[in-house]
């Protein structure tokens, strides 16, 4: 994409200058973009004040606007002056800048009127920090090898071909793999395999479909088939990288804030989250990613089992509390409480199931979902989690009254105040109806960690550069922050790192970061 540039005479550049730098409260319309135009251009912008865009978010996170002119006419029930994008010569001129800044202003005053406070107070103390370290982070990039994705993406397509050819032996003939029609053909018909869920062009051939018809009627073709399409995406992955390697050698994605319901950031051009996690094929992208010319090494520091450190916040469960605050493995503890042995004869099934049971509670797992994910009788998916709530009865009630409380108001809030509103939650419909109440369980641990992570970001940012340290941070990706440490300052950029993320929320239990070094991404994993 191209990036936008700020051009102007040097009369106008040296007039706006001096007010670009001043702490005079400033109104933007998707600001990120602007801000890092007005750095390439050698323009220093403080007084960043209000953004319409993530203001609008903020109030709608499940149905953000899109453009100045969508809040206009959502805000103002005005139409801002738009070009007709189908003619040659247009008969209407879009908004000058001047009418562009007197919308974003007007539209500010209109949103500043109905945002909650505590809303308001997120997206200043909050999401405009969070904006302003996103922008030098996206300048920054980050160092890529494109000879190590090449030779990855190289050999995945003599794999990917080798395993086609294996799956067009396994039926006899050749089929295009890609190809839902092709695919449902030699499924249903040919194979007589069951028939997946009833879609418009005839039986799901999509991932999750065809994973759950290997594990109930497994056959050659169809492992063959999941292998080659694992092989596929990867290299998309792979390839998607590489081109996005610009001049400098490095990557410069661009974060999303507006892109999620939670208030977890995103990113695009590319993808840096679908980077798959904690498999091989993982390591080896991660692997391209190093550290660049006149810096020392890679820094990588996440939050351990943070979800699970929020619940037991809300809850204030006792049980969870102390598990956090001894220091004891939390699926062992916990393990050792539900099944009433000691810690150290907690076997590892047991310490499995009891992890897929403190994680399934956030996303509202039920006894069959668990089952399922365990590969258990339901009757026992049933009483592990009768025996967890016997000794976590307060994550139940948490649980139950977070929904409850959220059908009254009309929405969830983290402890910072960020909102995301479920109507559907008195809806007559069934199935819209439990599916926010799903959704509004994991909405309070989602946004809390959201918060927390954008508080260590931009905290960590401003700290580096008050102390004069050339150390950068690169990436968010998940709960991780990579960054790029210059040549003698580990020692100062661990320790900001570490106690910035360590003081990002006060919660009833510690915040415990993982710290990792290396040439590389994957070298630098802990």
């Amino acid at each position: 994409m191209p990036q936008a540039e700020a051009t102007w005479s040097p009369e106008v550049g040296a007039a706006i200058g001096e007010w670009l730098a001043s702490d005079a409260a400033k109104v933007f319309a998707d600001a990120k973009p602007q801000l890092k135009a007005l750095r390439r251009a050698g323009m220093t912008v403080a007084g960043i004040g209000y953004d319409v865009l993530i203001a609008g978010w903020l109030a709608r996170p499940s149905f953000p606007d899109k453009s100045l002119g969508n809040l206009v006419e959502r805000y103002l029930d005005e139409k801002m002056p738009e070009a007709d994008p189908t003619q040659l010569v247009p008969e209407t001129e879009g908004a000058t800048p001047g009418q562009f800044s007197w919308y974003a202003v007007r539209v500010a005053e209109a949103q500043r009127a109905q945002l909650p406070d505590e809303v308001a107070a997120v997206l200043g103390d909050i999401e405009l920090p969070t904006l302003i370290a996103l922008a030098d982070m996206e300048l920054a990039g980050v160092a890529v090898s494109h000879e190590k994705l090449s030779g990855f993406s190289g050999e995945l397509a003599i794999r990917a071909d080798g395993i086609a050819q294996d799956a067009f032996a396994a039926i006899g003939r050749e089929v295009n793999l890609g190809s839902p029609k092709q695919l449902q053909e030699v499924l249903f018909e040919e194979l007589g395999l069951p028939k997946t869920r009833k879609t418009k062009t005839g039986y799901s051939t999509d991932a999750g479909a065809l994973a759950a018809l290997q594990e109930s009627s497994p056959h050659p073709f169809l492992d063959l088939l999941l292998q080659h399409r694992e092989a596929t995406k990867l290299r998309q992955i792979i390839e998607s990288l590489d081109v996005a390697i610009a001049a400098d050698g490095r990557v410069h994605t661009t974060y999303l804030q507006t892109g999620s319901q939670t208030g977890r950031l995103s990113s695009t051009d590319p993808n840096l989250q679908n980077i798959p996690v904690r498999t091989e094929e993982s390591r080896r992208i991660r692997a391209a990613f190093e550290v660049g010319a006149d810096y020392e090494t890679l820094l990588t520091a996440d939050y351990s089992q943070i979800e699970m450190r929020i619940m037991a916040h809300l809850s204030e469960d006792p049980g969870l509390i102390e598990a956090f605050r001894s220091g004891e493995d939390l699926h062992r503890f916990v393990g050792a409480r539900v099944f009433g042995v000691e810690p150290a004869d907690v076997t590892p099934a047991m310490r499995t199931k009891v992890k897929a049971m403190s994680y399934g509670l956030v996303y509202g797992l039920s006894a069959f979902g668990l089952s399922k994910q365990l590969r258990i009788e339901q009757s026992e998916a049933k009483q592990l989690m009768t025996e967890y709530f016997a000794r976590f009865g307060a994550v139940r009630d948490y649980l139950r009254a977070s929904v409850e409380k959220a059908r009254v108001d009309g929405y969830t809030a983290t402890i910072f105040g960020r909102r995301r509103p479920f109507p559907d939650l008195t809806s007559p419909n069934r199935v819209l109806r439990e599916n926010a109440e799903r959704a509004a369980l994991n909405a309070p641990i989602q946004g809390n960690a959201a918060d927390i992570m954008k508080i260590a970001l931009f905290r960590i940012h401003g700290e580096l550069r008050t102390q004069g340290l050339a150390s950068r941070i690169l990436l968010q990706i998940h709960d991780e922050l990579v960054v790029e440490v210059a040549p003698g300052e580990w020692d100062a950029a661990e320790s900001i790192v570490r106690g910035r993320m360590g003081d990002a929320a006060d919660l009833s239990v510690p915040l415990d970061v993982q710290i990792g070094r290396g040439a590389n991404w994957d070298e630098a994993a802990h």
